[in-house]
């Protein structure tokens, strides 16, 4: 990475090799191993922001993570899917709570998505410097990323756009400076932004079962927005985000997946029984095999699929529903299976298990759920 805030030395011309993502991945884990405890992650979810300010600065000024993947013409360093991926791993093996996932992979590839360089040049060079958080609203009451179900409208009024409506399942909805909604013109969807303040928004926090993943329903009562991109592209841009968030998520569920097997091991070979390690009995050391098959599955269709991203090949959109499909199922059966593995105290609120379980369960179900993400492989293939 580049800018002197940076601890790695990297630049966006260096970063092609193993030794390069390996110095990054080492980066950032060091980082929030020491500041993204378990400690201060139970501490975080339980304030009104649901994450940590004096953190994010840090995040932003110390590794300069928020511009990783938005360009330098923007503020930002430059990279690409790959080394997004790689930085989306380590916080999802950490459960971080940060508006990143929110603003770096959902409101910034918008932004890129929508082509209007005039609102990037507005929003983006915020985002890089970690001064402005942003969220991304398209889904409503179903909770699906799908363009028939969105029915916030969008009316042009004395030259100005109002919007009206409701969005839910909105990540980091109550605290994001800034909003890009989803909205139907008669043109067909389009892409609005809506500042924080803005009068009629009302947001309410949401309580739902990832208690380190904030949302919120945000209600829209003839409220002024901006119009971004062109009006009745709206489809085209859900679907663009759609692959490359399946991505970003999917990186987070790997390393999540990856963090469940380690501290299975770890118990496992730590635990004793009857005068020995539990990790010595047959169905201890199935269950850890079979959850390694699953990790390293993932691991491997998420980078295939930054990979395809990073070369523009045609073939990327069927590896994103692929890697989201694969990495779903692989974190769900790793968080299930280590909370088996750890036994009762697994399923106690001072043992971290539940927090990955239902981390797994809300991203298995954030983009609609199985249904959802295997009919939009199917889609993808063409099928």
């Amino acid at each position: 990475m580049t800018g002197g805030g940076t601890s790695s030395g990297l630049t966006n011309t260096d970063m092609t090799s193993e030794s390069d993502l390996s110095e990054l991945c080492s980066a950032v884990r060091e980082f929030l191993e020491d500041k993204a405890s378990e400690e201060s992650l139970r501490n975080v979810i339980e304030t009104e922001l649901r994450y940590d300010p004096a953190v994010w600065s840090q995040l932003a000024h110390q590794l300069r993570l928020p511009g990783l993947a938005i360009p330098e013409e923007y503020g930002g360093d430059g990279f690409g899917p790959v080394e997004l991926a790689v930085v989306l791993e380590e916080m999802g093996r950490t459960l971080l709570c940060a508006p990143y996932f929110s603003t770096v992979v959902l409101a910034a590839q918008a932004l890129l998505a929508s082509g209007d360089q005039e609102a990037c040049a507005r929003y983006l060079p915020g985002i890089a410097a970690g001064a402005t958080t942003a969220t991304f609203a398209v889904a409503e009451d179903s909770g699906f990323w799908d363009p028939a179900h969105v029915t916030t409208t969008a009316v042009r009024a004395d030259g100005t756009w109002i919007l009206t409506g409701r969005k839910t399942f909105v990540i980091d909805g109550a605290t994001s400076d800034l909003v890009l909604v989803i909205a139907r013109t008669t043109s067909g969807l389009a892409l609005f932004a809506v500042d924080r303040a803005a009068a009629g928004l009302t947001v309410e926090p949401m309580q739902t079962l990832d208690l380190t993943r904030a949302m919120a329903r945000l209600t829209f009562d003839a409220v002024p927005a901006a119009l971004i991109g062109e009006d009745g592209s709206g489809e085209r841009l859900i679907s663009r985000v759609l692959d490359l968030a399946s991505v970003g998520l999917a990186a987070e569920q790997a390393g999540a997946a990856r963090r469940c097997l380690e501290a299975s091991a770890e118990y496992a070979r730590t635990r004793f029984q009857f005068g020995r390690a539990i990790g010595s009995f047959q169905a201890v050391k199935h269950k850890c095999a079979d959850m390694l098959v699953q990790v390293e599955l993932a691991e491997a269709t998420v980078r295939e699929a930054a990979r395809l991203e990073s070369e523009g090949d045609a073939d990327f959109p069927v590896a994103a529903a692929a890697a989201h499909a694969v990495c779903s199922r692989a974190f769900m059966f790793a968080a299930m299976e280590n909370i088996q593995v750890h036994g009762g105290i697994g399923f106690t609120w001072e043992h971290p298990a539940h927090l990955y379980f239902r981390r797994a369960k809300s991203s298995q179900l954030l983009f609609g759920g199985p249904t959802a993400y295997y009919e939009r492989l199917l889609n993808r293939l063409g099928i």
